[in-house]
This record gives C-alpha cells, structure tokens and sequence, in this order.
C-alpha cells in the first residue's frame, strides 16, 4: 500500500474497505470516503480559523490606545464565505480611519510625529503562523 502522509483514520477506513467492499462497490467507497475526510477537513479548518479570529480580535482591543474608549470597544469581526473559503475580517468600526494613524503614528498638524502604537499587526504575526500549523496538522491528521 502507498503511504501518503494521511491519518491512522484513513489508514483504518482502507483496512475496513479491504476486509468488507465488494469490488463492485469499491469506486462508490472511495468517494464516500473522501467526502467524509473532506467534510471533516472542512469542519475543523473552519473552527481553527474562527476560533483564531477570537482570539486576535480579544489581543487586538486589550492593545489598543485608549482615549475616550470608543476606538478600543469599537472592534468586530465580520466572517464571510466565498467559493468554500472561509474568511474573517477584524475591522474597527466605530473610528476606521483611525486604525492606520495609531498603527503607524502621523504628523501633528503643528509638526513633530506622533509615534505608532503597535496593535494590529503584532497581534496578527503572534496568532496566525499557529494557526497555519494547526491547520497544517488538521490535514494531515484528516480533521480529527
């Protein structure tokens, strides 16, 4: 048999298939198995990216500047599917012209800069490569 880097779950579904399939059956089989590991795939990549996003959009409001409070409380994530792809979006919308200025820093208007205030950006690089390995493992291991 060919090892393909796929989980003992498939390894087992093969073993089951080899002792109990029909060779008649073997074709509607495969794909019965391959829509389950797909599906499983599916379901455990959504739940990493979605519980990936909660957890950037918490570390993003505690980083914030806080002035009055508005831009800190304004964060939210918004999920949107496309062609199967999940996709989470963090935004701020209470102040969102405000994201860049506090990101980066800018010019005051009587000269001199405002330094930046790191929030975004730190928090994403710290929580999304883990997640990209999480679902890395996700694959490889057939969702479970």
């Amino acid at each position: 048999m060919m090892e393909c880097g796929s989980s003992s779950r498939l390894k087992k579904v093969v073993n089951w298939m080899a002792s109990s399939v029909n060779i008649d059956n073997l074709a509607g089989e495969i794909v019965l198995a391959v829509k389950q590991y797909t599906e499983d795939v599916s379901k455990a990549v959504e739940k990493e990216v979605k519980d990936t996003a909660k957890v950037v959009l918490k570390d993003i409001k505690n980083d914030s500047p806080v002035d009055k409070g508005d831009y800190k409380k304004g964060w939210a994530k918004k999920k949107t599917k496309k062609s199967g792809q999940i996709e989470y979006t963090i935004y701020n919308k209470a102040n969102p012209y405000l994201v860049h200025l506090l990101e980066k820093g800018h010019a005051k208007t009587n000269g001199g800069r405002v330094s930046g205030i790191p929030h975004v950006v730190i928090n994403y690089d710290k929580h999304v490569p883990g997640m990209e390995a999480n679902i890395k493992k996700i694959i490889k291991n057939g969702g479970g």
